[in-house]
């Protein structure tokens, strides 16, 4: 068998390069062009301009997906895996995403008080068409799977963290944005350890849950509703989630169902990772 390399094995490994550096790049200037034509000035607290706030959270998101993409996955039409519709939507609800995280170092001023809500309300929408469009005029792929979960992780991260900033929700919601990460950390912990990791239950209360979580952090973000409103609900719609994870965590222990192990997960990294 020849050992030469195909061209499109050879243009694959090009895209992942261009998909590792120079998107998160250039999503960064993007989204930082954006939010510096906003009408925000810097919190007190803050260090930072919230152009650079936003900049730093799309490039991260990227370069992690970026990271766990590798050269053979592309295919024969890298450009085409890469860039097609449903993940153009997606990468459109991420860059939404990071303007949210943006404002969140900003001061909460009239002129931008409706702009966190619509724009994580908008990420929102994208996350419901995105799905549809792969199924329907596009395909549904392993990267599109990866920058979903990827920049759904983000935007529980960027909405929570602004609420609690701009006074919109306590600060132990934030246990919400930690929750995630506390799971993956468990999950890498075991494999690192070679412990058995096991299968979480096949369950959509997971996902109803985070519709949910979306649908009551988009309210709040939004003027309109009463910030007093927020603070009452908000340890009721929390609960259910945080119950989620800590069962998804038992799980992967092989502590639930109580009295007796779950299923061994599969080898390799899966869509949790």
């Amino acid at each position: 068998m020849s050992d030469r390399v195909q061209p499109w094995a050879r243009a694959a490994s090009t895209h992942v390069a261009v998909g590792r550096v120079t998107l998160p790049l250039l999503a960064a200037t993007v989204v930082a062009s954006v939010v510096a034509l906003l009408p925000t000035e810097p919190a007190a607290w803050s260090p930072v301009s919230p152009p650079l706030t936003a900049a730093a959270f799309v490039a991260g998101q990227l370069w992690v997906v970026g990271r766990n993409t590798e050269p053979g996955e592309l295919g024969e039409k890298p450009f085409d895996y890469l860039f097609g519709v449903a993940n153009m939507v997606t990468g459109l609800r991420g860059g939404l995403y990071a303007v949210v995280a943006g404002l969140a170092v900003a001061a909460p001023t009239a002129a931008v008080a409706w702009l966190p809500g619509l724009c994580y309300g908008i990420g929102v929408i994208c996350d419901k068409l995105d799905g549809t469009i792969a199924r329907t005029v596009g395909r549904e792929t392993t990267l599109g799977e990866r920058l979903d979960i990827t920049f759904d992780t983000a935007g529980f991260v960027a909405a929570p963290v602004l609420a609690v900033l701009w006074g919109m929700l306590p600060w132990w919601y934030l246990s919400l944005s930690a929750a995630r990460y506390v799971y993956l950390g468990v999950r890498r912990w075991r494999r690192a350890r070679g412990v058995t990791v096991y299968d979480r239950p096949d369950s959509d209360l997971g996902r109803y849950l985070a519709g949910v979580q979306m649908g009551f952090l988009t309210a709040v973000l939004l003027p309109a509703v009463p910030t007093d409103l927020g603070w009452q609900l908000a340890p009721f719609v929390l609960a259910p989630s945080l119950a989620v994870f800590g069962r998804d965590i038992l799980a992967i222990n092989g502590l639930y169902p109580l009295g007796g192990g779950g299923n061994v997960a599969a080898a390799g990294h899966s869509e949790d990772d």
